[in-house]
């Protein structure tokens, strides 16, 4: 090749480079995002939002999200999932366990980033945290083992305790390590574990906080997936302590909740996302667990109760909602 025809080759290369740089960067990510109800929706987008403005992302810009939320019924999760599928979305973010199993069963190609799954091993979801495989990486919010040391929190709290009930739903992939975590802590700790009692959502929750009671439970451990607001009423109704692993069960009226930061880990998604839009493949991303952890205790809610909340447990807890 003669020097002045590879000088204008080279010239022309360069050319080239800042315009694929600058159609990359035109490019309008479409960031699929799937919740259980509303309010999840809210604070997904937003912590979403502000951590894809960290790594250099404008919404409307380079990238738009595409919201489906199942209202708080599960059972509209796959056909919403399907929906973001056909749309042809870049990514999906799914939160919590049944919103990233809709995800799974909907495709094996588009990128799914985990927010806040409980135990994505124990429900199938990846192979081992390190090796993800497929096309799913994320967040495990560790809510199994969170779950457990509910039951510590109430011995602290209510050192007289001597059985704790356990509210799950059946129709949820978590209940089986949920218990788990909870029968052990049960027996490090020496308290009984017992009602365990089962409801699918809350139209079934006043049967079993019914059952709760008459088995004479001095406490309850409510699974995550529950509605905090109805949870909190019957819970005051029944006169039973009540702790979950979600802030919103203590913001709305429940006793306590002890969990991961889920805002944190909402917005460190987003890292992830960015990572995945750059690129990188799932399989190539270790699921992540969480960093920080935060104890949310409602002393209004221990004054209807006419709970006694020993100074020293009112000082370990991040917040106190009066």
């Amino acid at each position: 090749m003669k020097r002045r025809e590879f000088i204008t080759l080279l010239g022309g290369a360069a050319a080239a480079w800042p315009l694929a740089t600058r159609a990359q960067r035109l490019k309008v990510a479409q960031i699929g995002v799937l919740v259980l109800t509303n309010a999840d929706g809210q604070s997904l987008t937003r912590e979403l939002r502000l951590g894809l403005r960290d790594v250099g992302y404008s919404e409307g810009q380079n990238f738009v999200f595409r919201l489906r939320s199942a209202d708080g019924n599960a059972a509209r999760l796959p056909q919403l999932a399907t929906e973001l599928v056909s749309a042809q979305v870049d990514v999906i973010v799914a939160t919590f366990t049944p919103c990233a199993l809709a995800a799974k069963q909907a495709t094996t190609t588009i990128p799914i980033v985990m927010a806040a799954v409980a135990d994505p091993i124990a429900v199938g979801l990846v192979t081992s945290l390190a090796r993800p495989g497929g096309n799913i990486t994320g967040f495990s919010n560790m809510a199994a083992e969170t779950a457990g040391k509910s039951v510590e929190m109430f011995r602290d709290m209510l050192p007289s305790i001597h059985r704790v009930a356990a509210l799950a739903n059946p129709a949820d992939p978590f209940t089986t390590p949920f218990l788990e975590q909870i029968r052990l802590a049960g027996q490090t700790t020496g308290i009984r574990i017992e009602p365990v009692a089962m409801a699918r959502g809350s139209e079934e929750a006043e049967a079993a906080f019914a059952a709760i009671s008459q088995e004479r439970a001095e406490a309850v451990v409510v699974q995550g997936i529950f509605f905090a607001k109805t949870i909190a009423e019957l819970a005051l109704k029944y006169r039973l302590p009540t702790a979950s692993v979600v802030r919103q069960f203590a913001e709305a009226g429940g006793l306590i909740s002890y969990g991961a930061d889920i805002r944190d880990i909402y917005r460190r998604s987003a890292t992830l996302v960015h990572r995945i839009l750059e690129g990188t493949k799932p399989a190539d991303l270790p699921v992540e667990l969480p960093t920080k952890f935060e104890l949310v205790l409602n002393m209004k809610t221990a004054k209807a109760l006419e709970i006694d909340v020993p100074w020293f447990f009112q000082q370990r807890a991040d917040e106190v909602i009066e």
